[in-house]
């Protein structure tokens, strides 16, 4: 019995042709063999199209899936208010270096749960960089709770009430803006009072501008010398954005 599909004969295997193409009926019989196959084939790519289109629409048309934040969660993006513990020089400190920070505002989950102002929490120094260039970067550890501590993932952004220091807030490293020229002159004029007060009370005119002329100088050496390195003093307050939600333990 044959079948042709697309050009392709194919034979119902070790039936020789030739016996069955002169029996009655033999050209009906094949017909309709041929047409069951054709069915079943179309059925069956009929099926795959449709699970392939299903599977694609599905793909195309589902939600994007939000999270939906716990209760008991300060969300992410939260900021917050800390205060130094620790006095931090980057003429002194290392990579590795501990140090501790206070809470300086409650921090409140949606469900009222609360770190209160007060609690301790834990850092340490990730990279610091010396000279006129100085840099700190500060990485949290974990926050102090009523019930233990918890990992805590945050980012400082700000050093508030500290003119002379800047946040990168995409890397949250501190560094010093560097001494304008604004500064440096003014740090010069008061050397050169100085220096002139000193050569006056000589009773010399060239004692008086010659000290001027110094005092000038080591002012402005001064200025340079006294900002090469980023100091906070202890209780300097830091600005912190949480970067994952903070959960808050209830037992």
């Amino acid at each position: 019995m044959l079948c042709r599909f697309g050009g392709t004969t194919r034979a119902r295997q070790n039936v020789p042709v030739s016996h069955l193409a002169g029996r009655p009926g033999y050209t009906l019989a094949r017909q309709k063999f041929c047409e069951a196959i054709v069915n079943r084939l179309t059925s069956w790519a009929g099926i795959l199209l449709l699970i392939a289109a299903t599977s694609l629409l599905a793909q195309t048309t589902a939600p994007a899936v939000v999270p939906i934040p716990r209760p008991n969660a300060v969300p992410e993006g939260t900021t917050f208010l800390v205060r130094l513990e620790d006095r931090l020089d980057t003429a002194e400190l290392h990579p590795g270096q501990h140090f501790k920070v206070k809470l300086d505002e409650d921090l409140v989950a949606a469900n009222g749960k609360m770190i209160p102002r007060g609690k301790k929490i834990k850092g340490h120094v990730s990279s610091v960089e010396h000279g006129l260039n100085a840099r700190l970067l500060l990485s949290f550890d974990e926050i102090e709770t009523r019930h233990g501590w918890v990992a805590l993932i945050a980012t400082v952004i700000g050093v508030p009430n500290e003119r002379g220091l800047k946040a990168q807030e995409s890397e949250g490293e501190i560094e010093r803006k560097g001494t304008s020229a604004k500064q440096t002159v003014e740090d010069a004029a008061a050397g050169a009072a100085l220096g002139a007060s000193a050569g006056a009370a000589a009773r010399s005119a060239k004692d008086a501008g010659s000290g001027a002329a110094t005092g000038a100088s080591a002012g402005a050496m001064a200025s340079l010398l006294a900002n090469r390195d980023l100091r906070l003093e202890k209780g300097t307050t830091l600005e912190v954005r949480l970067d994952r939600a903070l959960q808050i333990p209830s037992h």
